[in-house]
């Protein structure tokens, strides 16, 4: 196995500077230095969006800056002996210990296990004490080396030999050495409480085991059975049934969701960030015990059969635009695969069928099979096969996409209230897409249905009436509510600016042909598939109808929509996959990559996820490109006689050659809009950093 620290990756006793990006920054490049990662930024930029979501810093003047990252190739720990110490955000000062930690996306178990046991090592005194001590980088080396492979400190005396079990099934050597060393002995009724935790972070190698390390040692002074299951990257034992029905409290100290949480339900909770597991491991192990002896203590919910609602456990301190960003994130996640799937087999479905197999479609698939081909078909589809075949795969994406507006408001419901909400927020959103109120719609009325569950879900009932709680009355009072709104009040307004945009957009078809273009593609970019979106391109196609040979303006303005509308997906997917990664998260990267498709087949929700979590800064970027896309269309006097299919309709749009010059100058000029805003906004973040919540 390649070795994890080498003498190149130590720097002893430097001014590294006094913030934690510079030391994170230099460790960085030691890293890429040694050949170990391939760029520098890439590796920076993944490890200090870590540092901000939470500071790495803990007790004992130590940091361990940490991340996966595309950029690693060898999985790495570098450390630097800092004088003068930086602050790394710890309780109790700066650090002047500091273990970068750079570990691949596909990182080996091996690997994972051994960096995980390096940072456990951290909070052992006797360990710490030695490094502070070492005289040479080979010395720093021999240490961890020893501590990897659980070889006691040259400095420091022996641990001792009973170790505390925990979840992951790892001995933890922290009691010895941990700070809580000297507490009071329980009393004997505190000794005879057992409490079981839950430790996880989101890169699953550092913070998720030291807080594990700290709470059970914490527990062990004051003569408490503590046992931890770690969700981390190493990989994680459950606990035992037995063990966590036997529990007298549960603590979750995590920063992400917790795997399999109904295995505690009932059980009194405190919840808290991971890093407090690390600071403040007393404080939380004392706060369990008080909850086990108070029978008004909050409790995990009964998923399916208590009336508590899930989200009173998010985390102090959260502002009402980061609890709305993480469940528009959620529903727009479970939304993208109708989006990606249904809009691919439409795009095929026009390819194989022609652009008219929309009229021709539910008849085929239903009057005719592979062994009865159609008679009935468009001119331009490929013989009766590919008309067959076209109208099943146009049928399956359009049912598919059919799902998109419900899909997205019924997870937005499920983020809010857990499982109760998912049938409300799909009713919702049925209710939205049938009025016509699109991706807008489909938002509002997951977040009502959603936020009618909650409430609902608190009310305190019978206790013969619990069962039926989340299978009957939440679905059934949130489900009229939320949909009742939507058609007594929501929908009127959204149906009336719907028309009042449509009029005005068919006042403009006299006006000049390149400043209808910059106003459609505008429109497409705004809200990428939402009401105003969906106003243009029903603009379009209602106008498809009455062109003629003579009369073109409607086929140049779909061919203006639809180029428009193709520009934000694919600027996405130049910037994340080729211009400039770094700028870019992994999940970014990835949607990155499905977007190409996306683009190409005109779907603009490919680029949701990108606007979702940066609005200020895509959409604008989006809006500039479009607008110059539907320009440079509608001047050159493109047009399209299919209203949907992107590339893949190319025998339906005349002077094809522009149509793609038009796509491709506006997804240059999006993309490179994004990324000057984006280098912009990175610049002004290290200059003052404040936390960001977790919110994987």
């Amino acid at each position: 196995m390649t070795q994890l620290i080498t003498t190149d990756l130590v720097e002893l006793d430097q001014n590294l500077g006094n913030a934690p990006e510079t030391v994170i920054r230099h460790l960085a490049s030691k890293v890429a230095a040694t050949g170990r990662a391939s760029e520098v930024e890439g590796l920076f930029a993944d490890a200090f969006a870590r540092e901000q979501k939470t500071a790495t810093g803990i007790p004992g003047g130590i940091a361990i800056p940490h991340c996966r990252s595309a950029a690693v190739t060898v999985p790495t720990l570098a450390m630097a002996r800092l004088n003068p110490k930086v602050d790394f955000g710890a309780k109790d000062g700066p650090a002047d210990l500091v273990f970068f930690i750079a570990a691949p996306d596909g990182a080996d178990q091996e690997h994972l296990k051994l960096l995980s046991k390096l940072a456990r090592s951290l909070i052992k005194k006797d360990f710490t004490a030695a490094l502070r001590n070492a005289s040479s980088e080979a010395e720093i080396v021999e240490l961890v080396d020893g501590a990897l492979a659980d070889k006691p400190a040259a400095h420091a005396a022996a641990a001792p030999a009973d170790a505390v079990p925990v979840g992951a099934g790892a001995a933890v050597g922290a009691a010895a050495g941990s700070a809580h060393s000297g507490a009071p002995a329980a009393s004997a009724g505190r000794g005879s409480k057992r409490l079981v935790a839950v430790t996880a972070c989101p890169t699953g190698i550092a913070h998720t085991y030291m807080a594990a390390d700290s709470l059970v040692a914490a527990a062990k002074e004051v003569g408490v059975d503590l046992q931890v299951e770690t969700q981390g990257s190493s990989g994680a034992k459950a606990l035992d049934p037995a063990v966590i029905a036997a529990a007298d409290a549960v603590i979750f100290a995590v920063d992400v969701d917790v795997r399999g949480k109904e295995r505690f339900a009932g059980k009194p909770v405190i919840n808290a960030p991971v890093k407090r597991g690390i600071d403040e491991p007393d404080k939380m192990v004392q706060e369990a015990l008080a909850a086990a002896d108070n029978p008004h203590a909050r409790r995990v919910p009964h998923f399916g059969a208590e009336e508590q609602a899930e989200h009173e456990a998010e985390e102090k301190g959260e502002h009402i635009g980061q609890k709305l960003k993480k469940a528009l994130l959620t529903g727009v996640s479970y939304m993208i695969p109708f989006v990606a799937g249904g809009g691919l087999l439409i795009a095929l479905g026009f390819l194989m069928g022609g652009y008219l197999i929309t009229k021709y479609a539910d008849n085929i698939v239903v009057q005719n099979s592979l062994f009865n081909l159609p008679t009935e078909f468009p001119d331009n589809a490929w013989g009766p096969l590919g008309a067959y075949l076209g109208a099943v795969l146009f049928k399956i994406g359009a049912l598919s996409l059919g799902f998109l507006v419900p899909a997205l408001a019924g997870y937005i419901a499920y983020a809010i209230a857990d499982r109760p909400g998912i049938a409300p927020g799909f009713v919702a959103g049925a209710v939205a897409g049938f009025m016509g109120a699109g991706f807008l719609g489909g938002i509002v009325g997951g977040l009502l249905a959603g936020y009618i569950a909650h409430v609902v879900g608190r009310l305190q009932v019978a206790r013969w009436l619990r069962g039926l709680m989340p299978v009957v009355i939440i679905p059934l009072l949130a489900s009229l509510v939320a949909s009742g709104l939507m058609f007594l009040i929501l929908g009127g307004p959204i149906v009336a600016i719907t028309k009042g945009l449509n009029a005005w957009l068919s006042g403009l078809t006299g006006a000049g042909a390149i400043a209808l273009g910059v106003i459609l593609g505008l429109m497409m970019c705004f809200d990428l598939g939402g009401p105003v979106n969906k106003v243009a391109y029903s603009f379009a196609v209602a106008g498809l109808g009455a062109a003629t040979i003579d009369n073109q303006a409607p086929w140049q303005i779909m061919a203006a929509v639809m180029a428009s509308g193709m520009v934000p997906p694919l600027a996405m997917a130049l910037a994340s996959t080729v211009l400039n990664k770094k700028l870019f998260s992994l999940a970014e990267q990835e949607n990155g990559k499905a977007a190409w498709l996306l683009g190409a087949s005109f779907i603009s929700e490919g680029a949701i996820p990108f606007a979702a979590a940066d609005p200020l800064r895509v959409i604008p970027a989006s809006m500039l490109g479009g607008a110059v896309t539907g320009a440079i269309s509608m001047a050159a006097g493109v047009g399209s006689k299919a209203p949907h299919g992107g590339l893949f309709v190319f025998f339906a749009i005349d002077n094809f050659l522009m149509f793609v010059v038009s796509i491709a100058v506006g997804t240059v000029i999006t993309a490179l809009s994004v990324i000057a805003l984006k280098r912009w906004a990175v610049k002004k973040t290290v200059d003052t950093v404040e936390p960001v919540p977790v919110t994987v």
